[in-house]
């Protein structure tokens, strides 16, 4: 092929890709072979699509070509066949070694063998060279770097990845510039010609001519606006490039902000090397800038992200198992799944509850922290909000216009002619803080939630002209907004603690009906449905919308994200009744696949849901419809034992353990997966005076927290990284004044309760019949155990001993215990590997017994990275070997904490009192914090807040912000007056689940602290004469706080408002015969199952704490004070308010 003809090649793959030619784009490329796309190469390798990696791959190399290609498809293959063994999916892994593994045993048989013999083994990480093998998703991206490496030293790629450097939309240039000579031979051209088609040469003079679609309507136009062009042709030329200036980015659908136009080759398209790709909608705005002028950007400018050729690549490339480099990857697999979900028993398929609102439901949404906590609108404008665990309506309120007179002409006189109002939305704020309601009249009301039934009116707003379709909350520029649509084919964003009006978007010529604010990559925006099927995105600016789609089924569609935030998906009905649930490709604008078995002729509008990003619902056919995200057939369907619409309504709550459905009669369904029934019964075991704990706290509509940390409580629920562990089950906030506790909870009292509540007692527990506890196998080479973790999975404690060595128990399933998780009423086993070796900590040349040890587990407790005042080690948990160890003393290292977004990132507090924040892939210290005057004792991250707290020796706590490391604030701890602190204090911290208040655990005191202001706001102090604070820590639905004493105490408080309500005494688990120096010097709390803790004891034993099956839970939660028990008052209050002095 001629330089030309190759030339014209890559000139139409531009061409291809500016037109979303996505599929031909690759083809072309590989038939081709000109251009190797390692972004698409990567993203193809990224999503597991095997077949076609090695499809794309054949058309520039074979496997035999050369060492080089060898090794890059024994790569692939080898992740193939280990994926297939991870899933225990045999016969597919047998497959891939007979088919595609077998060619390089002729090769390298003893390396085949080697793979071979995996088969053998019941997980292959066993092998020692793949024992650092982490997720799915981690390895392939580990794989990625060797295989660009080696394609990059392949010299059958060389000169094929790059692209070559040229302007925007050269093809059409070209065109234009043979047009225009055209014109000019015209022998009478016209000051306007009229280009009608490319297939015959132009000429104004041309009478009845080869004609084709007007440029109006020519496909091949798309939407491009009449930029200028080359003369005489001015600006009715029909191949402009697009306006060089572009608004700020859609994120995932737009690339990095520039002053000029990038090309789809540079800006990172499918052609692309660099960031998401471009469609071309929104490469050609809408609404052009007023310069008109053609502006082609330089060549340099058009590839800031050219792919260059690294230097040194070793002419060296063998075929050993990929030993992997550490990595600490995730839970999940493929799409980032936050959570195993592995199968419909997981769905929450049992009715539960059901509830009787007393008009229809029309809209439903779970509280974001308070999991059992429904609010509900109606047809008739009613709100209800429900506690459905203890099958209480908390609040009712009919619909009223809060103030008539404020209300516009329009809105006056349709009240006036019909009073008749219905509910399109309900929707809490992403804190809970506020709630909205959109009415098919005009207006949007915003209520506030201040706990418990009290709700306040906070915001009423006449937002459209006709129906208000949908509500939403966002927070652009961390200011919290409200979002609307309506019958006047406006979006319209509010200010939610003013109600201002910020921005208007017009440009959709039917009502909008519905609304879907999202971000991605710190860019905020807004996707739009209307009634006749457009899809629009908008960017808070006044630039217009950004995208034009149609939407499968037009008519009545909503869009929603998985939870995590990277997979979006649509559910429209049309006109006909029609179903379409399909999932979208945010960088191509177009569906990616499209899910079966909704009913043809629908007898309503489907309304849809998503959960653990995994599992799709929608309410069709008299029944509930589920589907697993990746595949299109239809999951299962449930009809919660009859009785439903003909499309209910539906919602999840945050966690999937419980799903509410519209039923006839009024009737709303709750249905509840074993988590969730787990969870509702909890409040079945509510005690009498539950509802005397209840927090009615003063606090403004629109907290602090709502408006600087509402966007990154927003990012929790959508965020990729890895969270800290929470519980799957329970996970009910309740420490500040948006948020509600088991304490808020009114249980329906019998005459009984009332009395009970008049003499509430301590619980106190003196006998081992009193509770169900287990001292866990012994290990005679330990003396007393200094940290204690229970593994994520919740099935292991983890335990370093004050020698250096660390112990690891692991329940196993059995008759006994099904779930095969911790428990106190079997014995686990005191596991070893069969090499018989043991995790033994660095030590210094000093006695390990005198240093301080720590340690952290990763999130999917493959890893465990700790230190005794030596190196920090990092090890394997199934094998138990040391991976490696760094940092040698000093400062040894005293305390770590994983970053929850990035697990390859670890802050390392100090002996010296720094904060080293180090990066373990890259082997270097990016930040060293200093601002304690004594060693570091504890860390803790928010994820929702982007803060790190430190917490040190000198009673010091420090909040950093974990973006730039700056630290945002200090502030000493309040000792109580007469007592000193021993040089040894230990100060720890611990997020409450909130993410926005932590515990504070000092041997004079529990305190919780709100972080962005650092502020005590509750605060528990020993008596001179008690015996001090060893540990304390949450339970996992932060309901509860555990604490350990230095007398072998162990206490039980209600969190919310840091009251004691139950204590275990020494005699319980403690016998006679044991020294009465024995006691506890850690404490830990189950993952999931918020009433067990247990005990790290000071002679080397463990305990595990369970209270007994008939009670249920620890205690009884102690009345309030005068009627209120504030978990959180609007103003910290230290001292006799303010804190409780012990009962001990």
């Amino acid at each position: 092929m001629s330089s030309l003809s190759r030339e014209l090649v890559f000139l139409i793959l531009q061409f291809l890709d500016e037109e979303k030619f996505k599929e031909t784009v690759h083809k072309l490329e590989q038939e081709s072979g000109f251009f190797f796309n390692m972004k698409y190469f990567e993203d193809e390798v990224h999503n597991g699509n095997w077949d076609e990696v090695e499809k794309y791959l054949s058309g520039f190399t074979k496997v035999d070509d050369n060492r080089y290609s060898m090794k890059i498809f024994f790569e692939i293959r080898k992740q193939k066949y280990l994926e297939a063994l991870d899933k225990h999916d045999r016969s597919m892994a047998v497959e891939i070694l007979v088919k595609d593994l077998k060619v390089f045993s002729t090769f390298n048989e003893e390396l085949f063998k080697e793979i071979t013999q995996l088969l053998t083994l019941e997980n292959f990480r066993e092998n020692e060279q793949l024992s650092k093998y982490g997720d799915t998703k981690s390895a392939r991206a580990i794989m990625l770097v060797e295989l660009k490496k080696l394609i990059e030293a392949n010299p059958l790629f060389r000169d094929k990845l790059q692209f070559p450097n040229l302007k925007n939309s050269r093809l059409r240039t070209l065109i234009n510039q043979s047009l225009n000579w055209q014109h000019q031979l015209c022998k009478n051209p016209r000051s306007n010609p009229d280009i009608k088609t490319l297939f015959v040469d132009h000429s104004c003079g041309q009478p009845n001519g080869a004609r084709a679609p007007s440029p109006a309507n020519n496909p091949l136009l798309g939407s491009l606006p009449k930029a200028g062009g080359f003369p005489p042709l001015g600006a009715h030329g029909p191949f402009q490039p697009a306006p060089a200036p572009v608004p700020a980015p859609l994120a995932g659908w737009m690339s990095t902000p520039s002053t000029v136009t990038h090309s789809a080759v540079s800006g990172g398209g499918a052609i692309g090397l660099g960031a998401p790709s471009i469609p071309a909608a929104l490469k050609h705005p809408r609404t052009p800038p007023a310069n008109l002028s053609v502006d082609y950007p330089s060549g340099d400018s058009d590839h800031v992200a050219k792919r260059v050729r690294p230097m040194g690549i070793s002419d060296e490339v063998n075929l050993p198992v990929n030993v992997l480099p550490v990595s600490f990857p995730g839970h999940g697999h493929g799409h980032g799944h936050g959570q195993a979900f592995n199968a419909p028993d997981d769905l929450p398929k049992v009715v539960a509850r059901t509830l009787n609102q007393g008009s229809s439901p029309m809209s439903m949404d779970f509280h974001p922290l308070q999991l059992t906590l429904l609010l509900v609108g109606t047809n008739v404008g009613d709100i209800g909000l429900w506690e459905v665990g203890s099958r209480e309506r908390l609040v009712l309120r009919i619909f009223k216009v809060w103030d008539l007179n404020a209300c516009s002409m329009p809105l006056q006189a349709a009240l006036a002619k019909d009073p008749g109002v219905s509910v399109n939305r309900v929707i809490w704020s992403p804190d809970g803080s506020l709630f909205g309601v959109a009415y098919s009249r005009h207006i949007v009301q915003i209520y506030s939630y201040h706990g418990n039934d009290e709700v306040r009116q906070h915001l009423e707003i006449d937002a459209h002209v006709g129906g208000v379709n949908d509500l939403a909350f966002s927070t652009p520029n961390k200011q919290l907004c409200v979002i609307t649509c309506g019958d006047d084919k406006t979006i319209k964003v509010w200010d939610a603690s003013s109600g201002a009006k910020v921005y208007t978007f017009e440009g959709h010529e039917a009502p909008v009906y519905s609304i879907c604010p999202h971000y991605k990559e710190n860019i905020q925006f807004i996707y739009s449905t209307a009634l006749d099927g457009k899809i629009k995105a908008w960017l808070y600016d006044n630039l217009g919308s950004r995208v034009d789609y149609e939407a499968p089924g037009r008519w009545c569609t909503t869009m929603a994200y998985s939870a995590d935030g990277t997979r979006l998906f649509s559910c429209g009905t049309s006109k006909d009744g029609d179903s379409f649930i399909v999932e979208w490709n945010e960088s191509e604008g177009a569906v990616k696949r499209t899910y079966l078995g909704s009913r043809k002729q629908s007898w309503g509008v489907l309304q849809f849901d998503t959960t653990k990003n995994r599992f799709l619902a929608a309410g069709d056919d008299f029944s509930i419809k589920f589907w697993d995200m990746d595949s299109v057939q239809l999951l299962t369907t449930i009809d919660a034992d009859g009785g439903l619409p003909a499309s209910p309504r539906i919602r999840f709550n945050k966690d999937g353990s419980l799903l509410a459905v519209s039923a006839n009669d009024n009737g709303i369904k709750i249905l509840a997966n074993t988590d969730g029934i787990r969870l509702l019964r909890t409040f079945e075991n509510l005690s009498f005076d539950a509802s005397r704990t209840s927090e009615s706290i003063a606090k403004p509509a629109v907290n602090p927290i709502s408006v600087a940390a509402v966007a990154a409580a927003a990012a929790a629920a959508t965020s990729t990284g890895l969270a800290d562990r929470s519980a799957s089950v329970v996970a009910i906030a309740g420490m500040n004044g948006d948020a509600r506790n088991l304490g808020d909870v009114k249980p329906r009292l019998t005459e009984e309760s009332n009395d009970k509540s008049k003499i509430w007692k301590l619980t106190e527990i003196n006998e081992p019949s009193q509770c169900r506890s287990l001292r866990l196998p012994e290990n005679l080479r330990v003396t007393k155990i200094s940290r204690l973790i229970y593994t994520n999975s919740g099935n292991a404690i983890l335990a370093l001993a004050s020698n250096a060595i660390h112990l690891l128990w692991k329940w196993q399933r059995s008759d006994r215990n099904a779930s095969g998780k911790a428990t106190a009423g079997v014995s686990p086993q005191l596991w070893q590997p069969s090499s018989g070796i043991l995790m033994t900590n660095d030590s210094t040349d000093t006695n390990p017994e005198e240093a301080v040890p720590c340690f952290a587990l990763s999130k999917n407790d493959s890893y465990v990275m700790s230190a005794s005042g030596g190196k920090i080690s990092l090890f394997n948990m199934m094998t138990f070997k040391t991976m490696t160890t760094f940092m040698p003393p000093p400062p040894a290292a005293t305390f770590l904490a994983f970053h929850p977004q990035d697990n390859n990132i670890i802050a390392i507090g100090m002996d010296d009192s720094t904060i080293q924040i180090y990066n373990v892939r890259v082997d270097e210290v990016k930040s060293k914090l200093k601002g304690h005057s004594k060693r570091i004792t504890g860390l803790a991250f928010s994820h929702v807040l982007n803060m790190l707290v430190s917490s040190g020796a000198d009673a010091q706590l420090c909040v950093w912000n974990s973006d730039g490391w700056e630290k945002q604030k200090a502030r000493f701890l309040q000792v109580p007056a007469g007592r000193t602190p021993t040089a040894q204090s230990d100060t720890r911290v611990q997020f409450h689940q909130d993410q926005i208040h932590f515990l504070v655990v000092h041997e004079t005191q529990l305190a919780i602290y709100e972080t962005t202001k650092l502020e005590c706001v509750k605060q528990w102090v020993l008596r001179e004469s008690s015996a001090p604070i060893s540990h304390a820590v949450f339970s996992c639905d932060s309901h509860l706080v555990y604490a350990s004493f230095l007398d072998a105490t162990v206490c039980v408080f209600s969190a919310m408002n840091l009251r004691l309500r139950c204590r275990i005494n020494p005699c319980t688990y403690l016998f006679p015969n044991i020294s009465s120096n024995v006691h506890p010097l850690v404490i830990a709390a189950h993952p999931q199952e918020p009433n067990q803790f247990a005990l790290g004891l000071s002679d080397g034993g463990v305990h595990v704490f369970e209270p007994l099956e008939s009670e249920g839970k620890w205690g009884v939660p102690p009345p309030a004070e005068n009627g209120s028990a504030s978990s959180v008052p609007a103003t910290p209050s230290v001292g006799p308010s303010g804190s409780d002095q012990a009962q001990r």
